[in-house]
């Protein structure tokens, strides 16, 4: 393959993988709590590369790695007692059976035992690391530092925590996050909990539509630059073909 084909080829697989990423986002631009992702893009050197007569060495474009955009997306209001933002920095811990998780989400439900639970079937620890359970039958109230009333009794205060360095927090589905470092989540400063309301996607579906456009026209063009290198190789041949 010559140096122009290979060049645009690596332009079209981290283009591929720019639309990969657009696609879910946009797919997700209306899931509560969900968090966007964006890419790093860097140029690729490869050790066999031979530099031409200047001494330059060709370069590919490349994604390095993608990264979450943790920006607060808007809070709406639902009026449902189960609905509960965060406003500010920080995350709901869950409980799975590979370990704890962390989410925005919080559009909660209440399991058949009273337990509130994602909407995946995870159970919303307390700061005690326990989950929270109520009677269905009863009012729930949450007040704005997360302890949970039911009949003037607290019956346990949600664990909301932060990462001093969320980059190190990796995607587990589309709205929960693992720790995969050695730093141990705080308690969350400066942070309220409004029951009755939701955080939406923070995606810009507009946005991300005009990005989608433009990563699909770059597709085009790297295309076309394959098609006419392909061309002047084979102009070439047949030149040669006649001397």
């Amino acid at each position: 393959m010559d140096q122009i084909s290979a060049i645009a080829a690596s332009g079209l697989r981290a283009r591929l993988q720019s639309l990969d990423l657009l696609a879910n986002n946009m797919a997700n631009a209306s899931t509560n709590g969900y968090k966007g992702d964006g890419e790093f893009y860097s140029l690729f050197t490869s050790d066999a590369a031979e530099p031409d007569a200047n001494g330059d060495v060709a370069r590919s474009p490349m994604i390095e790695r993608q990264w979450t955009d943790f920006a607060q997306g808007l809070i709406q209001q639902t009026n449902n007692p189960l609905d509960v933002a965060l406003s500010g920095k920080g995350f709901f811990t869950v409980k799975t059976p590979s370990g704890n998780l962390y989410t925005r989400n919080g559009s909660f439900h209440l399991a058949t035992d009273g337990t509130i639970s994602t909407e995946d079937g995870y159970p919303v620890l307390n700061t005690d690391g326990e989950p929270v359970k109520v009677d269905p039958k009863q009012k729930i109230d949450i007040s704005p530092d997360g302890v949970v009333h039911q009949k003037g009794q607290e019956l346990g205060k949600l664990q909301v925590v932060q990462f001093k360095d969320t980059t190190t927090l990796l995607k587990q589905g589309n709205t929960n996050f693992k720790n995969e470092s050695d730093q141990k989540p705080a308690a969350a400063a400066n942070v309220q909990v409004q029951q009755g309301k939701i955080e939406t996607s923070n995606v810009n579906a507009a946005h991300g539509a005009v990005r989608l456009v433009g990563v699909m026209r770059q597709f085009e063009l790297m295309q076309k630059a394959i098609s006419i290198s392909n061309d002047m190789g084979k102009k070439a041949i047949e030149e040669v073909a006649k001397i």
